[in-house]
């Protein structure tokens, strides 16, 4: 049980670890570490690259947070106890191998999709609404960065209101865990946060 444990943890890490955003990049001929913002994530690679190919990014960065804890979740769907904290460790696992990938030298990304796809696996219905938070955010200013910012401090909040409202239980261990991930990619924004207070963050144009 223990090496398996170990398993699913090293598995996880390292399916985060993978550059999706470097990936699609040098795809494309471009080394996204060098251009725009020079982040690896969708949001960049949507400005650099071309917005379908961020749309991909960001599902793939999603995905690296939703499988290891759903597959977590069904292989110890039998047993309460594991199934409680194991889930937390692959995600957790997971998304310190997007932010810190070994195969880039231990840099990564801000873990903003890769998080989301954590609470997708553990909580869907917080999933939603923190995405619904950064849709509204999103659309009245245009700035990712501070609807993925709202998103991330909304995600335990929403979790405590949907367990005493009886929509979705989620343990407090998980809603610890929600408050963590939330601060640490609000934390990853800290560049972008100044940015924002000095007025000079970029922003998604609307369409004429």
């Amino acid at each position: 049980m223990i090496l398996l444990i170990f398993a699913i943890i090293v598995g996880s890490y390292l399916l985060g670890s993978i550059p999706f955003g470097l990936l699609i990049g040098k795809m494309n001929g471009i080394d996204i570490r060098k251009v725009g913002s020079c982040n690896i994530g969708a949001t960049n690679v949507s400005r650099t690259v071309g917005k379908n190919w961020g749309k991909l990014c960001f599902f793939l960065d999603l995905m690296k947070g939703f499988l290891p804890t759903f597959i977590a979740t069904m292989i110890f769907s039998k047993n309460a106890e594991l199934k409680s904290f194991v889930p937390l460790l692959a995600g957790a696992a997971s998304m310190l191998g997007h932010m810190f990938s070994i195969y880039l030298k231990f840099t990564g990304g801000k873990g903003v999709a890769t998080g989301g796809g954590i609470i997708l696996g553990l909580a869907p219905w917080t999933f939603v609404a923190a995405i619904a938070s950064w849709a509204i955010v999103f659309l009245i200013s245009r700035y990712v960065s501070l609807a993925s910012i709202v998103a991330a401090a909304s995600l335990a909040i929403y979790a405590i209101i949907f367990r005493f409202l009886g929509i979705q239980f989620v343990p407090w261990t998980s809603i610890i865990f929600f408050a963590v991930i939330g601060s640490i990619a609000i934390y990853r924004h800290h560049s972008n946060i100044k940015r924002l207070l000095n007025g000079t963050e970029n922003k998604f144009e609307r369409k004429k």
